[in-house]
């Protein structure tokens, strides 16, 4: 499917601009310009599709479908986990989401669940990850993200700390149960070319800064270059990635080509998901948001045990892919 990207990438950058083959400048350049591209085509087609199945799973239909489903605790836990893979989230929707869950009665470790699932498991990031890695870390990336989401929000629930969170909210009472008319599917596909256009206008910058710094690495720093320092091998390299990983600002789309130099340098596979998890779970400005919401020490425990679940991840997986 990318050969003609990668042909035409050679020929722009070996014939127009005249660069050595096998030089590091000439090795950048072709990086920077093949997966700009490739990531471009890959971002378009998946999260166009991705938005049209979501569609069907607005917000308020989430809303819904947890405070319908309180009767196992732990199946409203996997549900919110598994929710959060499907419905739309940005950092800007989980105070009013936060306060949607709350009004309805929706438990407050199920609504962390959903909280954690939809930031960290992101459907873009499965797309590029599947397209740039294969299915195995694919999966790894889903199957961690949920079990992180799930088992944090039943530690988070079993805390009983409802009475750390902003007493406000309890005291507000949302709108939300007028039904709108369900849109036809030649709206869906109208809004879902719209919204794909404006998140890639939204997000695009921070796709070529990423694969900016990877085309350096991949130019300069040498396959393995790595690995004596953040290889599996080194117990210290999970915590390190995810200490730089929490306060950078970034979407998975921008960090998947980090990731992908990463790994190619001698990174670790399992520490280069930590950071990617921890750039999306647990960024500075979802935590200026969600204090809002939540009093200091929730937001502490809710950064604890997520971290602790990234960190855990980052190590059990450096141990399982090879």
């Amino acid at each position: 499917m990318f050969t003609p990207v990668q042909i035409f990438a050679d020929w722009l950058v070996y014939n127009i601009f005249g660069i050595a083959k096998d030089s590091k400048l000439g090795d950048a350049l072709n990086f920077f310009v093949f997966d700009t591209i490739k990531i471009f085509m890959l971002l378009l087609l998946i999260i166009y599709a991705i938005t049209f199945i979501r569609s069907f799973f607005p917000p308020e239909k989430t809303r819904k479908i947890l405070a319908k489903n309180k009767g196992s605790a732990f199946v409203g836990h996997v549900l919110a986990a598994l929710l959060g893979i499907v419905t739309p989230f940005c950092s800007c929707s989980a105070v009013p989401l936060f306060i949607g869950f709350v009004e309805a009665g929706v438990p407050l470790g199920v609504t962390f669940s959903y909280l954690i699932a939809a930031p960290m498991v992101n459907e873009v990031a499965i797309g590029l990850l599947y397209g740039l890695f294969g299915w195995k870390v694919a999966l790894i990336y889903v199957v961690s993200g949920e079990i992180i989401a799930i088992v944090s929000g039943i530690i988070i629930g079993r805390l009983k700390l409802e009475k750390y969170v902003e007493g406000y909210v309890y005291e507000m009472k949302i709108n939300a149960d007028i039904d709108l008319p369900d849109p036809t599917m030649k709206e869906r596909l109208i809004d879902s070319w719209n919204f794909t256009r404006d998140l890639i206008k939204k997000i695009w910058i921070y796709v070529i800064i990423g694969i900016g710094i990877g085309g350096v690495m991949h130019g300069w720093i040498p396959t393995g270059a790595l690995a004596e320092y953040a290889g599996k091998d080194n117990p210290f390299a999970v915590f390190v990635a995810v200490a730089i990983g929490i306060p950078l600002y970034s979407n998975a789309a921008g960090v998947i080509p980090l990731v992908s130099e990463f790994t190619r340098a001698g990174v670790a596979m399992g520490t280069s998901l930590s950071f990617m998890m921890a750039v999306t779970a647990l960024s500075i400005p979802e935590m200026i948001l969600l204090r809002r919401v939540l009093k200091p020490k929730l937001l502490a425990v809710f950064v604890t045990i997520v971290g602790i679940g990234i960190i855990f991840t980052g190590y059990l997986f450096n141990y399982i892919i090879a």
